[in-house]
């Protein structure tokens, strides 16, 4: 007997990354990627067995997709502070083109789904280290001001990558404050804008910032 095609299982997982975004977890169905993907229900069960596997492999391929551009970024030759730049620019770029699938991972994540839990603690610590081990490098050849690791992670995550999830975040929420989606796309999404605050958030942590004289004080103020 012939062997389904192999090129089910990619149909099934384009489907299931198109849904994913709308239906999370809990909402993705079985019956819903099959149609989606103009597959026999059969055709799922063959290559997938159960809804968790498929989620499982869905998840996996799409952070592996981040994490293996990430990793080229770090390891290349030159300074770790180039390498450190070119590893938050991707993975700002990476987040902003999936954040409604980052959101749903976290949303489920949050509400106890355990594949979605799974996802988070088995991934989440990998670029985590990645970075942390670029900012040391780059500490340790002098490119950063000497500080606690953590406080360096926290400083750069929240400047570059934060506002590309809160931004929008509040957008869908209706709170602007008279931005438009154009302001928002140019002004935070963009990649000018990333790589703009990934050099301003390098230039702060850099040794001659901490050391520059503070700025005098008017005598009005």
């Amino acid at each position: 007997m012939p062997r389904p095609s192999q090129h089910l299982d990619h149909s099934l997982l384009a489907s299931g990354r198109a849904l994913f975004e709308q239906t999370g977890c809990a909402g993705l169905s079985v019956r819903q990627v099959a149609e989606h993907a103009g597959v026999n229900p059969g055709m799922f069960h063959y290559h997938f067995k159960t809804k968790d596997n498929f989620l499982r492999t869905l998840l996996q391929q799409l952070y592996d997709e981040m994490f293996e551009g990430l990793q080229h970024e770090a390891v290349h030759d030159g300074p770790a502070i180039d390498r450190l730049r070119s590893a938050l620019n991707g993975l700002a770029r990476f987040v902003r083109d999936h954040r409604r699938v980052i959101a749903r991972v976290w949303n489920d994540a949050a509400a106890g789904e355990a594949v979605a839990r799974d996802f988070l603690r088995s991934n989440a610590p990998r670029h985590v280290r990645l970075l942390l081990s670029l900012l040391g490098e780059a500490q340790a050849e002098g490119s950063l001001v000497v500080s606690p690791a953590l406080q360096r992670l926290s400083f750069v995550m929240g400047a570059v990558v934060a506002p590309l999830v809160i931004l929008p975040g509040l957008a869908a929420l209706g709170i602007t404050a008279g931005w438009g989606a154009r302001t928002i796309d140019e002004q935070a999404l963009s990649n000018a804008a990333i790589q703009q605050r990934v050099e301003l958030a390098l230039r702060a942590l850099s040794p001659d910032a901490q050391n520059a004289p503070a700025p005098e004080r008017s005598a009005h103020a």
